[in-house]
């Protein structure tokens, strides 16, 4: 830290209690001096050589015969008064970067210009401030961190933008021209640690922690300023915009929304929002970050305009977003546990977004299912639309009518595969479908079970045998003693019932074959040799609940399952040939003899 030294005399100023300061010295005082409760006890000749607004303030004292001065709103209150005191009267003072700027803004109230004298207290800041102070990284940014208290006379004073100058020239710097030390607290670097001048090269971000201490509005004086010098990357803006809102941003809705700061909030994120930097049209910040911007900005009430705009751009790069991200709480007017509306906003900007691109490419409306599945970011979107739909499809309050327009909303051909899960292992399916009472599920849900390809053989067929029950129990039995009856029905009369209709099936099925062969006969050797068809997945699934009804009770349901899954339909063709056929050799031989 710089620092400059003025005078060379002991210092003589005494206190009188706490608002009374005097100057100890053989002459009596013959001025006093109230700057806000605090009462100077002072002498006019070395005030007056050096301060062209005491001259004034005095001899209008002297025309009213009054022997006190009142100094209303100095700047910098009693201590930069006493600064300014001390300069008069040739006591040492210590200037340094948390000092200067009130002891500059005193200066120009009190008019100590060169017109006065030479050398007086504003020249010799002046040279402190140019030759010292801004060439200091760090002390650049506490010159700039004071001068907050101290506007609009500090702005005025140039010394704001002077030192938002000076930052953001050597945050443009190439880092490895840099030769001053600076905080680096992120990453793989230590705590609080300070990195050494000359010590290594300093990385792209090493600017970023430092400024973070800044207030918001000086914070936006230094981020347009690095903007317009166009060295620094969007993306490492991006970061430093980023670094800043979880830096200042609390992590509590009750902090967030509190009514002192809510206020501080919404000038925040409004500001970032501003802020944000695109390259070429594309913002340079991750969708994550965006979300969770977006989601706060919801919350403290940003101005419309600044949302939109946050929506607009999180829309161009819904592709990168997560599910998570998305599940933003819904409004009070939709009564939804999400915010589906919302989402459905990012979506259509997507959308219109990536149209927008489709035409500047001049792609024909017959190519668009090629230009959608040629381009990544439709395939991403989908899944993300995909994912979120998933989630918010068990909310009651959402309307179908919701759920089926964001669906509709991403293109046909960015779903080229409907099933999330071809290709999950068999031994997971049933770890799934282990979670599912078949007795629960209503009639729709067991003929969906039924129809599914992707169940497991056990599950399909514990569906059918237990809606096989429910069916028996609901025709020989009232409502109200079919629960019982259903407690009181065992596996072996299920059983039964099952097989009689499996025997009425074969045989109907045999007497068709029998009528096929006849008439496949007839047609000649060329059509009795055709393949017949495979059976339905009624009629394996029946055949499979009869090998695994014949092991119940006696511990073959295991390894009868195991053969059934393993015969392909060809296979079974192949036996119901044989079979049949013996059983027409039979018939035939019987009306023979």
């Amino acid at each position: 830290m710089k620092v400059m030294k003025l005078g060379s005399k002991p210092d003589a100023f005494q206190a009188d209690g706490s608002c009374v300061r005097y100057i100890s010295s053989e002459l009596p005082t013959d001025v006093v001096i109230n700057v806000d409760d605090m009462k100077f006890h002072l002498h006019k000749f070395p005030l007056l050589s050096k301060s062209s607004k005491l001259q004034k303030l005095v001899s209008k004292a002297n025309e009213e015969n009054s022997a006190e001065i009142q100094l209303p709103n100095f700047p910098g209150g009693p201590t930069a008064f006493e600064i300014c005191a001390k300069f008069c009267y040739g006591i040492t003072v210590t200037l340094n970067p948390y000092n200067l700027v009130s002891a500059r803004c005193a200066a120009e109230y009190l008019e100590m210009t060169e017109d006065i004298e030479k050398g007086n207290l504003i020249k010799k800041i002046e040279i402190f401030l140019n030759s010292s102070i801004l060439r200091s990284w760090k002390d650049s940014i506490i010159v700039l961190q004071t001068a907050k208290a101290l506007m609009p006379l500090s702005e005025n004073l140039k010394v704001v933008n002077r030192c938002v100058e000076s930052i953001a020239c050597k945050i443009s710097v190439d880092p490895s021209l840099i030769t001053w030390s600076y905080t680096y607290n992120r990453k793989l670097a230590t705590s609080d640690q300070i990195i050494s001048e000359k010590t290594e090269f300093a990385p792209k971000d090493w600017w970023i922690e430092d400024i973070c201490e800044l207030d918001i509005d000086l914070y936006k004086k230094v981020m347009v300023g690095i903007k317009s010098k166009g060295r620094v990357p969007s993306g490492l803006i991006g970061e430093a915009l980023k670094t800043y809102a979880v830096r200042w941003l609390p992590d509590s809705v009750d902090l967030l929304l509190s009514e002192d700061q809510i206020q501080i909030n919404k000038s925040l994120v409004e500001t970032i929002i501003c802020l944000l930097p695109s390259d070429k049209g594309i913002i340079s910040c991750s969708c994550s970050f965006l979300l969770k911007l977006l989601k706060v900005a919801i919350l403290i009430g940003a101005d419309d305009s600044y949302r939109d705009d946050l929506i607009k751009i999180v829309g161009m790069k819904l592709d990168e977003a997560c599910v998570s991200d998305l599940l933003i709480p819904g409004n009070s007017q939709n009564n939804t546990i999400y915010d589906v509306d919302l989402v459905q906003r990012l979506v259509d900007e997507f959308v219109k977004n990536e149209n927008g691109k489709r035409d500047l490419k001049n792609v024909e409306e017959k190519n668009e299912c090629d230009f959608v599945l040629g381009n990544g970011s439709w395939l991403r979107a989908g899944k993300v639309v995909d994912g979120y739909l998933s989630v918010v499809a068990s909310d009651p309050n959402l309307t179908v009518a919701s759920f089926v327009k964001l669906a509709e909303s991403v293109p046909e051909s960015a779903r080229p595969i409907h099933d999330g899960h071809a290709n999950l292992p068999k031994a997971e399916r049933k770890t799934l479908c282990g979670l599912m009472d078949v007795k629960k599920l209503t009639s729709e849900g067991c003929m969906h079970a039924a129809q599914n390809e992707q169940l497991p053989l056990r599950v399909v067929v514990q569906v059918l045998f237990f809606e096989q029950a429910k069916a028996s129990a609901n025709n020989t039995s009232s409502p109200k003693q079919s629960r019982e009856n259903w407690a009181k029905t065992g596996p072996t009369d299920m059983r039964k019932s099952l097989r009689m209709q499996l025997d009425d099936m074969k045989i109907k099925e045999d007497e068709q074959l029998v009528e096929n062969g006849k008439h496949a006969k007839r047609g000649g050797k060329s059509r009795g040799s055709e393949p017949q068809l495979l059976p339905s997945r009624s009629r394996r699934i029946f055949e499979k609940l009869w090998i695994v009804g014949k092991g119940f009770g006696n511990g073959e349901n295991k390894s009868s399952e195991t053969f059934a899954s393993s015969q392909s339909p060809a296979s079974m063709v192949q036996q119901g040939q044989v079979k049949s056929s013996g059983s027409c050799s039979r018939h035939r031989r019987h009306s023979i003899s």
